[in-house]
């Protein structure tokens, strides 16, 4: 194991027998979704640790090759999205490592829910479909899968079982809707159990959502 990526930790109870791992999206950092964990309305007992890394600072080519916190490089804003492999293969392999240490704290694969907004969507999808740990769900906001084509029959896939939550705005200007829907159609027809929903929203969270989201966890959690 490399060493851990930096994080900032919420935790709900306790002695935490579950884990919600939440991944930021492009430039943000692991304080992003922070404050939203009050909100989600978690039932009493529930002892959740919510883990939100800081993704490595790279140069972005879309934005000029700045750097900022970003799970991946972005070479081309095309509705096909060119990313760099190697970068998002680097950083499922850095999440895979916290899911590890998680469960080296006592908690088992099963109470691990992966979660990721946009860019760190894409690294939910990339470790939730190719991992060996069988996980307690996968939350995908407003965000795309790559490699859909590398994605196995759910039978073959440890987590072939496992809730998919893709959560999509209608209005989003950042990530097409479309890109939200393609996910969707594509886990549906090898055979994964999803959840699919669209929000009146751009590329962001909203009240509403935010109520859905607790339910989901409720139900998975609890």
């Amino acid at each position: 194991m490399t060493d851990l990526l930096p994080v900032v930790e919420v935790e709900t109870a306790a002695k935490p027998d579950a884990a919600v791992i939440w991944l930021h999206g492009l430039g943000a950092d692991g304080h992003d979704f922070e404050a939203l964990v009050p909100a989600l309305s978690l039932q009493d007992g529930l002892a959740v640790r919510f883990v939100f890394p800081h993704a490595p600072q790279r140069p972005v080519t879309i934005n000029g090759g700045m750097p900022m916190r970003a799970w991946y490089d972005i070479l081309e804003m095309t509705l096909e999205r060119k990313v760099d492999m190697a970068n998002i293969q680097e950083s499922a392999q850095q999440v895979e490592d916290l899911i590890e240490d998680q469960m080296s704290k006592g908690i088992s694969a099963e109470r691990i829910i992966l979660a990721g907004f946009s860019q760190g969507g894409v690294i939910a999808y990339q470790v939730g479909l190719h991992t060996p740990h069988v996980l307690g769900g996968v939350m995908a906001l407003s965000t795309y899968l790559v490699n859909s084509d590398k994605v196995s029959q759910a039978e073959f896939c440890p987590n072939g079982n496992t809730s998919f939550l893709i959560h999509h705005g209608s209005q989003d200007p950042v990530v097409a809707p479309t890109l939200g829907a393609q996910a969707q159609a594509n886990l549906m027809s090898k055979g994964y159990s999803v959840t699919y929903q669209t929000y009146d929203m751009p590329h962001a969270v909203c009240p509403d959502q935010v109520q859905d989201i607790s339910a989901w966890l409720n139900a998975q959690l609890g």
